[in-house]
């Protein structure tokens, strides 16, 4: 069944109302992100209560910093996916707006967590604040929340048994630097860009390799160059590629573009969302003397894209 995705918090039915639930921004849904998933589970199963994660559409540093450059890891309908495996029945997917900004950690607590939500239950991560000028702590929320009628439980950092720091700041630093290895394991699946399938210049189709073109909007710019794919139509068939991310130097663009050559494949996906999952970085962007040395390097690249996707 899928999730059933509620997008404000006021006047909601007793139907939607009564989860036990994990709270924060759960960009990327980690593994980190998964512990404290589980632990609001756990509770849910107690209670025998829904299970639900509650976030925010934008994600807060979106509204504090709308000038800052494009950080996110997974879009809302991505989100809602990554969550339906882990027994999840509600995404409360609250606005992030003036409104929400200015309410203090109190007011978040007592009118939108016990008042809007009704929660019975709520699991935070050790870092988690909340309210204006985030002044809310998991130990405040732990006190309100007895206060309130709901339990608190705040799952303590986890990382990987070799060291690797799990968090939605490492994901990032490993998508700079083209680890795909490392972002990967940091969040439990490769890291994918989804969006609408979008018109291009066509060029590709004069040398004999058409791409599907997704515009990156808001995601996280990971290293530009080429990169064994994997990418997901709308009706599940996934279909291996190769792809280039960036504004390619030769046929410069002005803001970059994910252009996925889908192998084997022919048919019209524009106006489609397809989701590409970035599995390695095989070299980074280049320029080249003509189509010829173009095609040359292309046809190297799909070769070793897919050597690694058979292995």
């Amino acid at each position: 069944m899928a999730i059933d995705i509620i997008r404000h918090w006021r006047d909601l039915p007793a139907s939607q109302r009564g989860a036990a639930a994990a709270l924060g921004a759960f960009d990327g849904v980690h593994r980190g992100h998964q512990a404290v998933i589980a632990s609001a589970k756990s509770a849910a199963d107690r209670l025998n209560a829904p299970l639900a994660v509650v976030s925010f559409d934008p994600h807060p540093r979106r509204w504090f910093q709308p000038d800052a450059a494009p950080f996110r890891l997974m879009s809302p309908a991505q989100m809602a996916h990554a969550l339906e495996p882990l027994g999840v029945d509600r995404l409360y997917l609250l606005a992030f707006d003036a409104d929400m900004a200015a309410m203090s950690d109190e007011a978040f607590a007592v009118e939108v967590l016990s008042g809007g939500l009704g929660l019975t239950h709520a699991s935070v991560g050790f870092d988690f604040t909340y309210g204006k000028g985030r002044t809310g702590s998991p130990e405040a929320l732990a006190r309100v929340g007895r206060e309130l009628g709901f339990s608190v439980v705040v799952t303590p950092r986890v990382d990987d048994a070799g060291g690797l720091k799990l968090s939605s700041s490492a994901v990032r630093e490993a998508l700079n630097a083209g680890d795909m290895a490392r972002a990967a394991a940091i969040l439990g699946r490769p890291f994918a860009i989804e969006g609408e399938v979008v018109h291009g210049d066509k060029r590709g189709r004069t040398i004999g390799v058409p791409t599907a073109n997704v515009r990156l909007g808001d995601y996280m710019r990971p290293a530009y160059g080429v990169y064994a794919t994997r990418t997901r139509l709308p009706d599940g068939r996934v279909i291996d590629g190769v792809a280039n991310l960036g504004v390619r130097p030769m046929f410069e663009i002005a803001q970059p573009l994910l252009e996925v050559w889908l192998f084997d494949f022919a048919e019209d996906l524009y106006g489609q969302t397809i989701a590409t999952e970035l599995v390695a970085l095989l070299r980074g962007e280049m320029s080249f003397d003509g189509l010829d040395a173009l095609k040359v390097q292309i046809d190297a690249d799909a070769a070793a894209a897919r050597a690694i996707l058979a292995a």
